[in-house]
């Protein structure tokens, strides 16, 4: 079997599985190969070091990699076409401290709106929240489904609308939205974009990450005037977010005035399959009356059957 055959089942294989991420790694003697998905990572199979350089190769060949770079970081782009369907990938490659070189291959998939909550009037409620336009932030860790639930909503709420998604990278492949990706080397940072976004005059801004205090005026700045901004920051609950955003530079008044709806996500495994658990936080009410917390939330979908004790037990600290 040839070497492209070999990496094209391999790529195929991760796509059915719906994985975000392919990582070749370094290990002893050998490679691994390990695929993220909606339930963690897992080992697909470990290779010879010589075989997982040759299909290193291809793959970098294929996406317009230097093949006699192995040490530095390098980044590369292709696309694959799988029974109709059009898949973009991002290709990261550098080398260990040893001149061992590992791959990472991001899957870009179309919005194909399959995503499930635990209770699903969640999302409903988040859509309420969108109907006041301003700024509405999410937090959770890596691999929760942030960017799909950005995308869910704005696919929802931006008919005949414009919508305009900011990314580093791009993670999501929707037709219908202007889609700007990240390139800090040539000057396009996220408030870069943001500036020069807002000239096209967005009905809807989704801004990938809030990470500089330069991104989270011009959001901010964004939400005032009138657009939806959905955007992702660094935060270990809901009620951490207005905090972080306050560390990150807005002013109190101007968080007050723009901050409409904050959520916390998981993606918990539930009899189901995997699914999206938020804790849904609405700061013009003030307070704590009538929000829910992640534990409640928890504690109604193990009363409603949805997830197992072992889960809730697992999860209870967000």
């Amino acid at each position: 079997m040839s070497i492209t055959t070999e990496v094209t089942l391999l790529l195929r294989q991760c796509i059915a599985e719906r994985a975000s991420d392919l990582y070749f790694l370094p290990y002893q003697c050998s490679y691994q190969l390990q695929m993220r998905t909606a339930t963690g990572i897992e080992l697909i199979r470990t290779l010879p070091v010589e075989l997982a350089k040759a299909w290193l190769n291809h793959l970098k060949f294929t996406a317009k990699m230097a093949l006699s770079e192995t040490r530095r970081p390098q980044l590369g782009a292709r696309q694959i076409e799988i029974d109709g369907q059009l898949i973009f990938l991002r290709l990261s490659a550098v080398g260990n401290f040893q001149n061992q070189e590992s791959l990472v291959i991001r899957f870009i998939y179309a919005q194909s709106g399959q995503m499930q909550y635990v209770l699903p009037k969640q999302f409903s409620q988040l859509t309420a929240l969108c109907q006041q336009r301003g700024l509405v932030v999410f937090a959770g860790p890596t691999g929760s489904g942030k960017t799909t639930t950005l995308y869910e909503l704005a696919a929802q709420l931006g008919d005949s609308k414009m919508v305009m998604a900011i990314e580093d990278p791009i993670e999501i492949f929707q037709t219908d939205f202007l889609q700007l990706q990240v390139n800090e080397a040539a000057g396009m940072t996220y408030a870069a974009l943001l500036k020069v976004g807002l000239r096209h005059r967005p009905d809807i801004l989704i801004v990938g990450e809030i990470r500089d205090e330069q991104t989270a005026n011009v959001a901010a700045r964004a939400a005032l005037s009138g657009h939806l901004v959905l955007s992702t920051v660094h935060a270990r609950t809901a009620r951490q977010v207005p905090t972080r955003l306050s560390e990150l530079g807005i002013a109190s008044a101007t968080l007050k005035a723009c901050l409409t709806g904050v959520s916390y996500q998981r993606l918990l495994p539930t009899k189901a399959g995997a699914a999206v658990l938020f804790d849904i936080y609405d700061p013009t009410q003030g307070g704590n009356d009538n929000e829910s917390t992640w534990q409640q939330n928890l504690a109604r979908a193990v009363k409603l059957d949805q997830i197992s004790l072992a889960t809730q037990q697992a999860f209870k600290n967000g």
